[in-house]
Order: structure tokens, then sequence, then C-alpha cells
């Protein structure tokens, strides 16, 4: 229809969307309960008023970060190159969470970096990242910073990319918006005042130009992440060490939790896949599996 528009989602809040159309912001809704848009789609809307619109169609997607639980599915954000998963050593973060933050981002082919917030606090920032080594020993950059002191160790992950922050709330992932962007105007330990409007803000997300290549989105604070949409047959795929064992197992259905003759399991009594990776997939598996 030659009077739909392209524009870029720059804000999710329930059904309400904010999106961008060359230097202008229109406020727009999808049409009846349709509720699939994320931060970050391209979108095809058709005006209803002179700031307002109708999204009429959503283009393909190149990712989709999301969470699920049973029949209900958390948009995240879309066309997402990189996930940061913000941690800290205050207040503690969850390694489970962690875990699960990287299986999403690796089913959904998004690489991942972890970002140390809070790292001006010393001897527990010092002992955050030491009980950080499994992720490193996988080839995942952890990359240390302070939102009140400096930030730069990230810049060169963020250029060229639309990247998602992510992970539990309190970790600081608003207060690093700012220190990268201090023009965002993200309230720190809250929601973007671009979307206080009153429209379930508590669950929106906001994309942010970090320069004319990179775009950054701030999602809500988490103290979950279902993983629902994965399939238990393949999770073992997921976690890169398991990789070289799966297949070598005696039994071809093995779950790698308790199995005579299991690879997996044996690389880990061997040193090479680690505790805290192991309890998360057994961990993962059973809530997908119910056993």
């Amino acid at each position: 229809m030659s009077d739909l528009l392209e524009g870029l989602v720059i804000a999710s809040y329930g059904r309400h969307y904010q999106v961008e159309y060359g230097d202008v912001q229109y406020e727009c809704v999808t049409r009846g309960r349709q509720s699939d848009v994320a931060c970050g789609d391209r979108v095809k809307f058709k005006l209803s008023s002179p700031d307002q619109g109708v999204i009429e169609a959503v283009t393909p997607r190149t990712s989709l970060l999301h969470r699920s639980v049973a029949h209900r599915s958390k948009l995240i954000a879309a066309n997402v190159d990189l996930a940061v998963i913000v941690v800290a050593p205050v207040p503690s973060y969850y390694d489970l969470l962690v875990n699960r933050c990287l299986i999403a981002a690796e089913a959904a082919g998004i690489g991942a970096i972890i970002c140390l917030n809070k790292s001006d606090l010393d001897d527990l920032a010092d002992s955050a990242y030491r009980q950080l080594s499994a992720y490193i020993a996988l080839g995942c950059p952890v990359v240390r910073v302070s939102a009140h002191h400096d930030v730069s160790a990230l810049l060169p992950y963020l250029h060229g990319k639309i990247s998602a922050f992510v992970g539990q709330s309190g970790m600081g992932k608003s207060s690093l918006i700012n220190a990268l962007i201090p023009s965002a105007g993200s309230i720190t330990g809250g929601i973007s005042s671009a979307l206080d409007s009153g429209k379930h803000t508590t669950t929106s997300a906001k994309m942010y130009k970090l320069d004319a290549t990179s775009r950054l989105i701030d999602s809500p604070g988490m103290q979950a992440f279902g993983l629902n949409h994965v399939k238990a047959d393949e999770l073992d795929q997921l976690f890169i060490e398991f990789r070289p064992y799966i297949g070598r197992c005696r039994f071809s259905n093995c779950k790698h939790t308790h199995e005579p003759g299991c690879a997996v399991l044996a690389a880990h009594q061997a040193g090479k896949i680690s505790d805290t990776r192991l309890a998360a997939y057994q961990d993962i598996l059973k809530g997908l599996t119910g056993k």
C-alpha cells in the first residue's frame, strides 16, 4: 500500500510503540490485541493523525532476543547484534540468570559479552571478576567498567552494532546507558523519561543512538529468564563447551544428567566443563522437561 511508511521501533511499552521515521518519532499502536512487536523492529505503519500511527506489519528480522514461560513470550529486542549481560558485585548477581541470558543469545544467533559494572568497588569487584572465570574460559569477553567513573572499555564492543543491555534489576544498566550517552535521559533504576506516559512503563525498552553506526537498547531489569522456546533435545548444543562431546555418549538419547558412559559428564569430571555451567544446563533442562 502506497500510504505505508517504514520506520524503526525505538521504544516499546505494552502495546504502545515509538517509531522513528527519518527525524520524526510517532506514537504507534498495533491493530487489535497484537503485541508481537519489539524494540529494534523495522515496521510498516500508517499515519492516523499528524503524530500517531498504526503498525500494519513487521519486516523480517535478523534476530530476536526474547524470554518465555509456558504459553507466554516476552520480546526483549529485535535485530540485535550483541547482548550485553550486565552484572555487578552488589547486589549479588545470579549465575543461573547469566547462563540463561547466554543461552538465549546463543539460540538467537546473537553475540554476547558480560559487563561487570561497579568495578570501582575494588575487592568486591575483584571477587566478582574471579567468579566469572568460567565464562572467560569459554571465550566470552568480561569487560570491567564503572558507570560513575569510566565506561570506555565497552566502546570497542559496541561500535557498529545494535546492542541490547540485559540483566537482573540493580546491576546498573540504565546508569551505563547514561554514562555512554549523557543525553539519553534514561532514569537510573527506572524507565526513560521519554516513555513516562503511564502506559505499561515497567515493561518498556528504549533504543538510543551511540553514534552514526551504533545503537543501544535499555531493557527492563529481570529476576528470571524463561527459556521455554528452547527445545530440550537441542539445549546441549547451545552450551558451546559441550559440543565436542555430543554424540560420543554411550546412549544416543543421553541427557547428560546421570547416564553411564556420558561423554559430557566425563568431560566435567576431567575439568573441561565447569560446575557452574553443568549445573545451569541441568537446571534449565529440568525446567524444559519437568524431570
